[in-house]
């Protein structure tokens, strides 16, 4: 029988769970029920939202600490990569084609996501194309393992990932989720659109309404839960991503270094020899950031589109590559249409 915890009743999630303990110093491949830091956080638990001890004891009991996690953890490809080394990874013809076929396949479930919740078709099937290759890779490390080596054994970040431990059996009781078989990534994400536990509990919606929201088998769920996460952000309509930018002199250093966020207006970029490639409003605020090419540098407004897709995954070169593959897979998808139409 699937192992699941018991549901009697739980308190806001606002509290935060105690993270004063150190690293475990687990043993790989050990349980991690009898180390302190685990019995404080399933005392917690047990205090705050009701969880059976002796069931969670059981639960941890068969966790298992992943030395290949921390490893990840160590090395995300963001990091270490250039613009175009990193461009090459998602802007494939596989991926575009992969996208069209998606699209085509539940065009008419991205259409009401694109009505209801406000955001363009192309831009949630470029996060599921980024994120998964829709639905073929959605992980293959155990949650519970990967979200306990890094909440007991990952200092750096304990104290967000023992947050979204928690997060994680909260859901697994509302969902009716198996913890001892549920995948996803290294860091604990699920399903097509890689949604950590945090983030499945606040945005994942039951789109197709069975009374379940199902991130893994059900693409209504899965298209609707995407749509409402940057709806949520404030995602805007047709509205436009990025846009290059022409530079002259030297003033433009001081507004590279404000960040990806909006925070400058048009008529103030002018002034510092920035200017955009795309007419836009002067009421426009605008990020500047810089794309390293095989050639030298190449520098783009981020708008607020741009910064809400920053909001799925923290890195200018993600949000780069969702929008280029967006693009792609928007024109390659209307010239089908047309040529099926013609």
């Amino acid at each position: 029988m699937p192992h699941r915890l018991l549901k009697k009743w739980f308190l806001p999630v606002a509290l935060m769970l105690s993270t004063t303990a150190c690293a475990t110093t687990t043993t790989p491949g050990a349980g991690y029920a009898d180390a302190p830091a685990v019995q404080q956080f399933i005392a917690d638990m047990a205090a705050r939202h009701d969880f059976d001890k002796a069931e969670l004891g059981r639960v941890f009991s068969q966790a298992r600490r992943r030395d290949d996690i921390l490893e990840l953890m160590s090395k995300p490809a963001e990091k270490k990569l250039a613009w175009f080394e990193y461009r090459k990874i998602f802007l494939t013809r596989s991926r575009i084609e992969g996208g069209v076929a998606f699209w085509k396949k539940n065009a008419d479930i991205l259409a009401k996501a694109a009505q209801e919740f406000g955001v363009d078709a192309q831009i949630i099937v470029a996060i599921i194309g980024v994120e998964t290759r829709y639905g073929a890779n959605t992980g293959r490390h155990r949650v519970l393992d990967a979200l306990a080596t890094l909440a007991f054994d990952y200092p750096p970040r304990s104290k967000f990932f023992r947050s979204e431990l928690e997060q994680f059996l909260l859901l697994a009781r509302e969902e009716d989720i198996d913890l001892l078989t549920t995948r996803g990534s290294y860091a604990g994400a699920m399903g097509y659109g890689q949604f950590i536990p945090s983030s499945y509990r606040n945005y994942a919606v039951d789109f197709s309404g069975d009374g379940k929201r199902d991130l893994w088998g059900n693409q209504q769920d899965i298209i609707g839960s995407v749509a409402n996460y940057f709806h949520k952000h404030g995602w805007q309509a047709g509205a436009p991503v990025t846009t290059r930018a022409n530079l002259t002199g030297n003033k433009y250093t001081a507004i590279l270094e404000k960040g990806y966020k909006p925070n400058t207006l048009l008529p103030v970029m002018r002034a510092n020899g920035i200017t955009p490639a795309l007419a836009l409003p002067d009421d426009t605020l605008a990020s500047l950031f810089m794309l390293e090419q095989q050639d030298g540098p190449e520098y783009w407004l981020g708008l607020k589109n741009f910064y809400v897709i920053t909001r799925y995954n923290h890195s200018p070169l993600y949000a780069m590559a969702v929008y280029q593959l967006s693009e792609e897979i928007r024109k390659a998808y209307a010239q089908e249409q047309q040529a099926n139409h013609d």
